[in-house]
């Protein structure tokens, strides 16, 4: 019966992901003719892309340094979704989430990195949760919706972070508290101390770190939360039907701030590994843009963990290899955003790709005909 459950579970999430592949194979396509249509050839542009991605032992470090991000943004998108909310957040989660661990990793020398680095890590872990919290707590008992709540704290927590880094002792004004002063007019932190940066999986050039370990450790562990316990039941029931699951006796209320708060757990702990395993420092540009691809990484999974993983290695992939595109073929990287946008736009009308591809709309108990765009579980 496991057996037979787990086969039949697989073909699930094979159907679900139909409609984003085919998604993505049509955005490849229009990204093709816009090409095709600015004089460009969109074989040597792709071509370059492949290599730029996955040509040799650099290619593929820098798509996994890109991948790592993805996934952890996606998650926490995608973990919001099943509950109903929509989190526009991750960017300023992930802001938050950086400036917590780096605040850690520049202070308490001496510490052994056996402490100071979880100590680290889990401080980016609490930023993100507290910022998810925000718009969970104002959703619950104040009515104001989350997407434009979590909207507005992106600029907050843009704002917030720069001003922890703002060079103002160069001009007489008061420099923000993380500041490096050695740093002169330039607005960033310090490095975090080696007790606290994350260790390389393979050093330099390949740079690649033990984050990685712990994205995969994430959609496993959010996997398991989904559809494995009773906690997870409730969010499903919550995002299918609130009212519903209110007389069933679930506190709505507290599985919405709950999914909130851990939907910003997750970005923050994205932008706490970039700081203590990539960046080694906080600076206001190193923030907050991987939050919003996190949406079409969500969506392009279907909003499963395991989607979500698919999906965040091939946007770790168009943006790893976006630059040898550009210099192979003379194709302006900017084309890779084009593709992006597409995705999302094709995942999220997936009537126009059944269109493209005449497929057909999956009725109950027809298991044969075309998949529908959502997976509810293994």
């Amino acid at each position: 019966m496991a057996t037979a459950s787990t086969t039949t579970g697989f073909i699930r999430l094979l159907r679900a992901l139909l409609i984003p592949f085919l998604a993505l194979l049509a955005a490849l396509l229009a990204g093709a003719a816009v090409m095709l249509l600015s004089g460009d050839d969109p074989l040597a542009a792709y071509s370059g892309l492949f290599q730029g991605a996955f040509g040799d032992g650099k290619s593929w470090a820098r798509t996994i340094r890109k991948t790592v991000p993805f996934v952890l943004t996606g998650l926490s998108v995608a973990l919001a979704f099943k509950v109903g909310l929509f989190n526009i957040g991750a960017s300023g989660q992930f802001v938050i989430g950086s400036v917590f661990a780096v605040a850690v990793g520049i202070n308490f020398d001496g510490l052994p990195a056996f402490i100071h680095l979880p100590l680290a890590l889990l401080a980016g872990i609490a930023g993100g949760l507290l910022w998810g919290a925000i718009p969970g707590v104002l959703k619950v008992y104040t009515g104001a919706h989350e997407v434009i709540v979590t909207i507005m704290l992106n600029y907050v927590a843009s704002l917030l972070g720069g001003w922890t880094v703002y060079a103002g002792g160069t001009q007489g004004q008061t420099p923000g508290p993380l500041w490096d002063r050695t740093a002169g007019a330039i607005s960033e932190t310090p490095d975090v101390l080696s007790s606290a940066q994350l260790p390389w999986l393979f050093g330099p050039p390949y740079r690649v770190h033990y984050g990685i370990f712990l994205a995969l450790a994430a959609a496993v562990l959010i996997w398991w939360l989904i559809f494995k316990t009773p906690l997870g039941f409730e969010m499903r029931t919550v995002g299918h039907n609130m009212r519903a699951a209110h007389y069933a006796g679930i506190r709505v209320n507290y599985t919405i701030v709950l999914a909130m708060a851990l939907a910003g757990g997750l970005a923050g702990l994205a932008g706490a590994i970039e700081t203590l395993g990539l960046n080694h420092k906080f600076a206001p540009e190193f923030g907050g843009a991987v939050g919003f691809d996190g949406i079409t990484v969500a969506l392009l999974g279907q909003t499963h963990p395991i989607g979500v993983l698919l999906a965040a290695f091939m946007f770790g992939a168009l943006d790893g290899g976006a630059a040898a595109m550009q210099f192979e073929s003379g194709v302006p990287a900017d084309i890779i955003q084009i593709i992006q946008a597409l995705v999302l736009a094709f995942v999220a009308a997936p009537l126009i790709i059944r269109m493209i591809f005449r497929l057909r709309r999956q009725t109950h108990g027809d298991a044969g005909s075309a998949v529908s765009t959502s997976w509810s579980g293994p």
